[in-house]
This record gives C-alpha cells, structure tokens and sequence, in this order.
C-alpha cells in the first residue's frame, strides 16, 4: 500500500465464504505483521439479503471504536460484558441469520480485523491472536458470533441486564454458552440467579453447576417442569426492521432489545431452585483443596 493511500472500508455487511476466509487466515495475520485489506476481498463477498440500514457497517464500527477506547486501559476481557447487547441491538439479526459464518467472517476480516486482534491477542501485548477461529470458525468461539448469541440466549426480552452478567463471567462465555441447556430460556435465566445470588461464586462452580444441570436435562424435560412462553415473532420481526430508525446507541445506558416477551419469572424460579440443590452435590474442580 502506497504511503497516504485511503484504506478501503466497506458500506455494507455482505458474506465472505468460509473457504475464502480460510485461506486469508496466515500465521503473518495472527502475530498481526500482515493486514487485511477489504479489497483483497471484494470480489468474493456476497452482498446483503436486503437493502435495508441494519446491513450498514458504520454503527458496528462506531461501537467497536467506542469499546476500545473505553477497555484500552483494561483488560480485553472486560469488554465482553458492556460490547455483548449493544452489539446486539446494533446488528439486528434473525437467528437464522446469525447462524451464517459468512457474516462472522466478513466482519471480522473485513470490517473490524484491528478489533478482533486487540481483543484476542492480550491488548498491548502483541502476543498474536492464537486460533484462527477467533476471525473465522465456530459460533461460540469467533470474536463476534459469541457475543451476539450470548446475548440472544441470555437476555430477558428487551432486557439486557442479564447479558452483561453472564459475559462479565468468562466461564459462562468459554463452556456454559454451548452447552444444550442455556436454548431454554428459563434455564439460562435460573443458572443466572444463582451466580446474582452468589450460590455459585467462582468459575469452577458456576462450570459444575451447569454441567450438573445439563446432565439432568437429560431425563427431566424442562419445558415440561419449567415451561417458557412463545416468543413474538412479529414484534421481533418489528425490532429487526426497525434498524437506523430507533434511536442510536447511548453508552452510559443499556438499550432495549427486542420485545418479544419476556421469561416467565416462575418458571425461572422452580429451575434456579433445581439448580441449586443439583449443585449442593455436583463435584467442583478443587473444591475442599487448599489454593
């Protein structure tokens, strides 16, 4: 690239094949020596399924900018919690969707690549990003994708409150967002009251405490003992679309998500008390151990 010559940045959120992703993924752009360049791939991108403002990638950005500069002092991991539901409601998707690696990978080579390496590769430390899959791979594990179904599966309608508790917890994000258990629901909100409750007080025990729930899923059927409510398709539908028309993000403050319906409060209370008890006897890495 020629000194003074304006890097490229894309208008609009497409798709980029896994396999093209693949290949751009070398160990130069890992350790951070080789950059991505947008034009590298503008060829191979797949534009956006409609014309609508929840394609444009200048909010996305705007946010990315605003979370590196609130952590730049602190640890990457500490971005997780406040970036997961404004990252949310700043990319109206359906779940179907985000589950599109196609639109993972754009963002994370062609829109925001400086991000995704700031965060994965220990801030100033410039160790190197260590999996690929953190710019392109698995949907718990890409940079982006994590956090936006953190999000979807962990909040409470349009409330985010119980987002920014489970991505303030590393374990929850690293193991307990794969597992079967947290699609209900009431369970994802009930293994939350445990850790708001401190029944479940470090990461060791909030991993037990989820497995052990997870187990039991599989001879108790919790939507029978714990049933949730349908969700509104349309008012979803309706928040989706309404992006670039409500209003823009304000940082100090949480936004609202979508108000498609909110976890029945009881149903979260019979599964925390399960829970608990489940967890009085789950085995706990290094519990009873001296430190």
């Amino acid at each position: 690239m020629s000194p003074g010559k304006a890097v490229e940045v894309p208008s609009r959120i497409g798709r980029l094949p896994d396999l093209v992703a693949a290949r751009a993924i070398t160990p130069g752009v890992l350790q951070g020596h080789d950059k991505l360049s947008f034009a590298s791939f503008k060829e191979k991108v797949e534009d956006p399924v409609d014309n609508t403002a929840r394609w444009d990638t200048e909010p996305v950005r705007e946010l990315l900018v605003e979370a590196r500069r609130r952590f730049a002092d602190s640890a990457p991991t500490a971005s997780d919690a406040w970036l997961a539901p404004r990252l949310h409601y700043t990319l109206r998707l359906t779940r179907s969707e985000a589950s599109d690696s196609g639109l993972w990978n754009f963002l994370a080579l062609c829109v925001a690549p400086e991000f995704v390496h700031w965060r994965w590769a220990g801030g100033k430390s410039g160790k190197g990003v260590g999996q690929a899959a953190r710019f392109a791979g698995r949907w718990d594990l890409q940079c982006f994708s994590r956090l936006w179904w953190a999000a979807e599966l962990f909040r409470d309608g349009s409330n985010y409150g119980p987002v920014e508790v489970a991505c303030g917890n590393q374990d929850i994000l690293n193991t307990v967002l794969r597992q079967e258990m947290i699609q209900h629901r009431p369970a994802a909100q009930a293994l939350l009251r445990l850790q708001r409750g401190r029944v479940v007080r470090t990461g060791r025990d909030v991993n037990a405490a989820a497995s052990a729930a997870n187990a039991a899923a599989a001879t108790l059927v919790y939507e029978a003992m714990a049933p949730d409510e349908l969700q509104d398709s349309d008012a979803l539908r309706e928040w989706v679309l309404a992006a670039g028309d409500d209003a823009s993000i304000q940082y100090e403050r949480l936004p609202q998500g979508p108000g498609d319906g909110s976890v029945p409060h009881c149903s979260a209370e019979i599964l925390a008390e399960w829970f608990e008890k489940l967890f009085k006897d789950a085995p706990v890495r290094g519990k009873g151990k001296a430190e």
